[in-house]
């Protein structure tokens, strides 16, 4: 009986010997459908635990957590040891690490919990060595370090993004612009505010068919590929995670050679072992997890500048702020006064739905 890496290995030769065209659109839209649910079986086996298994499991510290991923040797456990003071075993040998690591870097005033992961190997999608429960880890972080060598970037740079995307993880990516919205009635009713050049209808109805939806508003508002739309019917599978390239080893190349690799995007070149670089890579990682230190000025004494409270996300508001610290405050909240860029006057009073910019000193008046 056929496994389910054999089945997907069989759907994929198909699509690789089928023409793309008017007449195969249909086929090639069912047929990616059905990679994607063999796939989701792949990740979330019949009746198996959701768990990391042993050694995978970590208690979870800090703002953030920062997976690092890689194959073996190229110096994870290294850059480990220098951000964290955490002794991650390392040796000129591979698959030194084979538990999950974590330590703790302190920046800009936050814990940032960082994950040395074991090495994956190429093929870890389908379940080789330890590449489902590394992944698995992965997936849970607010940000991943891709740690390449130098010597051999660009293989093990496509390699590591095809595993991690046969996971459902999407690296630096937005979520499609897609809205879909499924019926009791009135079959399929595709609309789209911009031109579709990467799949027609027939392939939208296939992939419907497929997931056996047949009545359904999908409203397009980007120019969306056929994976696109898979990726919103798959949506509690997928992850958007934003990733830093992390090209290790530095000391190894030639400054021309290093100025090349420097122009691959969401990269930052280090070397772990000589600590060469070690700031940017943290200033980057800074910028990457969209963190915002917010000071507290109690009335009538001076802010605090040592204890930041820091928010995770895109638009941190004053009430955001609020229920963090308790939220009583929301409840008694009368205005707030804030100093820094979100404001035009120093100080200006704002309300509870005021956006928070990275520094702003904050004071709540309450009722």
């Amino acid at each position: 009986m056929a496994t389910t890496v054999d089945k997907i290995k069989e759907i994929e030769a198909e699509m690789a010997k089928t023409q793309k065209n008017k007449a195969t659109s249909f086929h090639l839209g069912q047929l990616k459908a059905k990679l994607a649910k063999l796939k989701r079986e792949l990740l979330m086996p019949t009746g198996g635990g959701g768990g990391g298994g042993a050694g995978f499991d970590v208690a979870r510290t800090g703002i953030a957590s920062v997976g690092f991923i890689g194959f073996p040797s190229v110096g994870k456990s290294t850059l480990m040891s220098r951000l964290t003071g955490t002794h991650s075993e390392a040796a000129a040998y591979e698959f030194t690490t084979l538990t999950t690591v974590p330590g703790v870097v302190r920046y800009n005033g936050s814990k940032i919990q960082m994950l040395d992961l074991p090495g994956i190997i190429e093929g870890a999608k389908d379940g080789k060595g330890r590449g489902r429960q590394v992944i698995a880890v992965a997936r849970s972080c607010q940000l991943i370090f891709i740690v390449l060598d130098v010597n051999k970037p660009l293989t093990d740079k496509r390699v590591i993004e095809a595993e991690l995307e046969g996971f459902g993880i999407r690296l630096n990516k937005e979520p499609p612009n897609i809205v879909f919205k499924k019926k009791d009635k009135g079959g399929i009713s595709i609309t789209n505010t911009v031109p579709l050049t990467h799949l027609d209808h027939d392939e939208v109805r296939a992939v419907m068919s497929e997931y056996r939806i047949s009545s359904a508003d999908i409203a397009f508002r980007c120019d969306a590929t056929v994976d696109d739309l898979i990726d919103v019917l798959e949506a509690p599978q997928r992850r958007y995670i934003p990733a830093i390239y992390v090209l290790n080893k530095i000391d190894a190349i030639s400054i021309e050679e290093l100025n090349i690799l420097s122009r691959i995007p969401n990269a930052v070149p280090i070397s772990s072992e000589r600590g060469w670089n070690i700031d940017e890579l943290l200033t980057e990682m800074w910028k990457k997890l969209n963190l915002v230190r917010v000071y507290t000025k109690p009335k009538g004494r001076a802010p605090d500048f040592e204890e930041p409270v820091v928010l995770r996300s895109n638009r941190c508001t004053v009430e955001d702020f609020c229920n963090a610290i308790h939220k009583s405050l929301v409840e008694d909240f009368r205005t707030a006064m804030v100093w820094g860029t979100s404001v035009k006057h120093q100080p200006q009073f704002v309300g509870l739905n005021h956006v928070l910019e990275d520094e702003d000193v904050i004071s709540i008046l309450k009722n």
